[in-house]
């Protein structure tokens, strides 16, 4: 409409007229570009707003799981370093206790990542809508880490693991797994965090059994070379769980005690 007054003013060479259409055609271009400007700034405050609220809702839940890793693992060291001191004969255990915790010593655990936010905001080049610095550099640094593949690999492919299932006939093994295996956390229950692996338990074999097992660990050297280097495996994930990314840690725990 505005273009064809403008035509017809030039036209007649009606120069107040052309005057005024051209001032009314570019407030009406400027006004076209400030409501599209202010749409997209609005959506992209909505998206930042909607991303940023399941970002901290993953970490919160992240929070949980580092926790938990390092409660875990300070158990299996825990049952490793009892195991060693009885096998270096620096501590006494009876045959069931150095069984279980011989045992407990070859366990690991997966982490169920929460990353399926992070992830998209990566694929799609849109983390900088995560405007809160610190909360966007803890989730950059957080699914980054190596440690908890570290830890998995080391566990799985540990050589103590492998010497241990070698010694030990396949019933008694399951029997460790099912009396003395890990029990089951509720993800995001902080209370269920602590004894999921070191807890008092029998494995339920006969004394026999036990006493034989006991002595197939006993006489097998690869036991207790092999367990050694699990222990300094560990103690070096634990160190890089709880030092080297203190601050990764902390500050998870201050956005896990952040109200919703």
């Amino acid at each position: 409409m505005i273009l064809r007054r403008l035509s017809q003013s030039l036209k007649t060479q009606n120069w107040s007229a052309i005057w005024i259409e051209f001032i009314l055609l570019v407030v009406g271009v400027f006004l076209g570009i400030q409501v599209a400007n202010w749409n997209e700034a609005r959506e992209a405050n909505q998206k930042s707003k909607i991303f940023t609220e399941r970002l901290k809702a993953d970490l919160r839940g992240e929070d949980w799981t580092y926790q938990f890793l390092i409660a875990y693992n300070r158990e299996v060291l825990a049952n490793a370093n009892r195991a060693v001191a009885a096998l270096e004969g620096k501590a006494v255990l009876s045959d069931e206790a150095l069984l279980v915790s011989a045992y407990r010593a070859t366990q690991y655990r997966n982490r169920n990542q929460r990353g399926s936010t992070y992830d998209e905001l990566i694929s799609t080049g849109n983390i900088g809508l995560i405007r809160d610095r610190n909360l966007r550099d803890t989730a950059i640094r957080l699914y980054n880490l190596a440690i908890f593949d570290n830890l998995v690999r080391e566990g799985m492919q540990s050589r103590y693991r492998e010497a241990f299932r070698m010694s030990l006939p396949n019933d008694v093994q399951r029997a460790l797994g099912k009396q003395c295996g890990d029990r089951v956390s509720r993800a995001g229950d902080y209370a269920t965090i602590h004894g999921s692996l070191d807890y008092p338990c029998r494995a339920g074999l006969s004394a026999q059994t036990i006493a034989e097992s006991a002595q197939a660990l006993r006489s097998n050297p690869d036991i207790l070379r092999f367990l050694r280097v699990r222990i300094a495996d560990l103690e070096t994930r634990m160190f890089d769980l709880t030092r080297n990314n203190q601050s990764v840690m902390e500050s998870l725990r201050a956005i896990a005690k952040e109200r919703p």
